[in-house]
């Protein structure tokens, strides 16, 4: 007879068809019948599960994000304060090391790059001189690693959203000449057709990364995106303190590169247009078309930056736990959170220079620790291995992430699932858990299935107009094949008013996002997130226990590349 905890992943997939009702609850021993299959068999999951408490993952959260850590930045002695301590609890969980010969810690290079931004900035052109304040209109940064950037007498281009996308039959440039220009970008990617980019949901084309890249590609000097609230999903702010002082990178190699690149405010942009005889509103109008071709604004523009040019490392702390399976031990789950902030930098009103990121992501960091700390109090390792991986650089870029993506201490072909924290629960219990995500790979009846055994409603990304797929660290696994899920908190919240849950996590975005006053607060409920680790143990539990490993739906985007993986190892 097949025990419980060999049930294929396809029989899990099974029990929670979406064309069937849900499975019914059978109680075993206090322990739902259809949790215990999914998590390998034995109710003592239901026990360790309870080892994921309130004061365990309150102590990290404002141990990291406390002072004393100088907000963890990247490179810095508080980065290397943080490795320290998340190795020290990850051996006094009894975890294994996990990184470089046989460390605890997978160190990578980092390149800091800061940019003296010019207090001023002018474009020219008919016959007119427009001249821009730094901080309150523009920010800009080198888009090249060397410590003088010129860029002189370019012409400014306006290229709509700046893609190419040849599966939406999209491309913005049309084969233009835009070797030494200045692009002027839309933020966003088209989000009015749910058929077209898959509307309000942001894609990696609607991302600042991804556009800057393509500017590059495209041979341009530069590459300016025009912002607003609605588009980047958070406000100017945001932009100012996340763009300003030293900016980390990996060590470039052979990519082309823009020399800078910028944000501007949407009414500079309408100003820079109007000097050209536009209107920023009808030039955008044509972007929305297929047959958009860049609109040369025969505007020019010349900069001039000194940059200082900084060489440190930082690490991906990895502790493992082994499988005990002798054939299957080889494959893993991973979980990430990401340990960094952005550290000291420019003060806000009330002087405080600190940017302390509890919540991002010391939250995410704690509640990822107490899933460890709930496998480690299982009587058996699953079959599969788990990996904790708490990555460094993630607000420079996804950097850890995509080092470890690049040298990976598990083929990707066996790595079975990303699960990703980004930020936990601090407002108290909800009927809801967000998913982002939800809909790419099979990895979403899992999340289903034991959702509803908690009697909760799993949501896809409420705020899709973010792109939060795109801007955190599964991203780095699903650009390798590997299938991700991004758990979030829900915004359902029991004993509140309907809207009240949004409402804090617009507060947050508004007010605390990549500022300082992003710190612990004593008076935090951590009881969701005691539910939401809870869900992912045993999410994470069944995948290193299944059979098959999850899949991307068919036709995802990273679906061809999984297929590649799994080739590679199978040879």
């Amino acid at each position: 007879m097949t025990p419980k905890y060999l049930i294929p992943f396809a029989a899990l997939i099974a029990a929670c068809s979406a064309d069937d009702p849900p499975v019914p609850p059978v109680e075993t021993a206090g322990f739902s019948q259809v949790i215990v299959e999914a998590t390998g068999g034995n109710p003592a999951a239901e026990a360790a599960a309870n080892e994921i408490t309130d004061p365990y993952m309150r102590e990290i959260i404002a141990e990291i994000s406390s002072d004393a850590y100088e907000g963890r930045g990247p490179g810095s002695r508080g980065d290397e304060m943080t490795r320290g301590y998340l190795v020290q609890k990850m051996a006094d969980l009894g975890l294994l090391p996990g990184g470089d010969d046989g460390s605890w810690e997978q160190l990578f290079g980092l390149v800091g790059v800061n940019a003296q931004q010019p207090e001023t900035w002018t474009f020219e052109g008919h016959g007119e001189a427009k001249t821009l304040a730094q901080w309150d209109q523009f920010i800009v940064g080198s888009g090249k690693q060397q410590e003088r950037i010129d860029v002189r007498d370019a012409e400014l281009v306006f290229v709509g959203y700046g893609m190419q996308a040849p599966e939406y039959d999209w491309d913005d440039f049309k084969d233009a000449d835009l070797e030494g220009k200045v692009l002027l970008i839309m933020n966003n990617d088209p989000d009015w057709d749910p058929e077209l980019f898959e509307g309000e949901t942001r894609l990696w084309y609607g991302r600042w990364d991804y556009k800057y890249l393509m500017a590059g590609e495209v041979g341009a000097a530069g590459a300016i995106i025009i912002h607003t609230t609605p588009s980047a999903g958070y406000p100017w702010q945001v932009v100012q303190t996340s763009w300003t002082g030293e900016q980390f990178e990996l060590p470039a190699g052979d990519e082309p590169r823009t020399d800078f690149n910028g944000w501007v405010t949407e009414d500079t942009a309408r100003e820079l247009v109007a000097m050209a005889g536009h209107d920023l509103d009808e030039l955008r109008e044509r972007a929305f078309n297929r047959d958009f071709e860049p609109v040369p604004l025969g505007i020019s523009t010349s900069i001039g930056m000194d940059v200082e040019i900084n060489r440190s490392q930082s690490a991906n702390v990895l502790g493992l736990i082994p499988g005990s399976d002798p054939d299957l031990k080889d494959e893993v789950v991973i979980y990430t959170a990401h340990h960094d902030h952005l550290g000291i930098g420019t003060p806000n009103e009330d002087g405080d220079a600190i940017y302390n990121g509890a919540f991002d992501n010391a939250s995410g960091v704690a509640l990822v620790m107490g899933i460890a700390k709930a496998f480690q109090a299982m009587p058996e390792a699953p079959r599969r291995s788990v990996l904790i991986a708490m990555v460094g650089a993630e607000e420079q870029g996804l950097l850890g992430s995509l080092y470890y993506a690049q040298n990976p201490t598990f083929p990707s072909g066996k790595i079975a699932a990303n699960i990703n924290y980004d930020g936990g629960n601090i407002w108290g219990d909800s009927h809801d858990v967000t998913y982002v995500g939800l809909g790419k790979t099979t990895i979403d009846h899992l999340v289903e299935l034991i959702g509803n055994e908690q009697g909760r409603v799993i949501k896809p990304d409420q705020f899709p107009s973010r792109g939060s797929f795109y801007r955190s660290d599964q991203f780095s696994f699903a650009r390798i094949g590997v299938p991700a899920a991004y758990l979030d908190p829900g915004t359902d919240f029991v004993d509140r008013p309907a809207g009240w849950g949004a409402e804090q996590v617009n507060h947050y975005v508004g007010h605390s996002y990549h500022q300082p006053s992003d710190e612990y607060d004593p008076s935090w409920n951590l009881d969701g997130m005691i539910t939401d680790a809870q869900l992912g143990f045993w999410v994470g539990l069944a995948i290193a226990n299944a059979d098959e490993m999850p899949r991307w739906n068919e036709g995802d985007e990273f679906e061809a590349v999984r297929l590649e993986a799994l080739a590679d190892v199978e040879d």
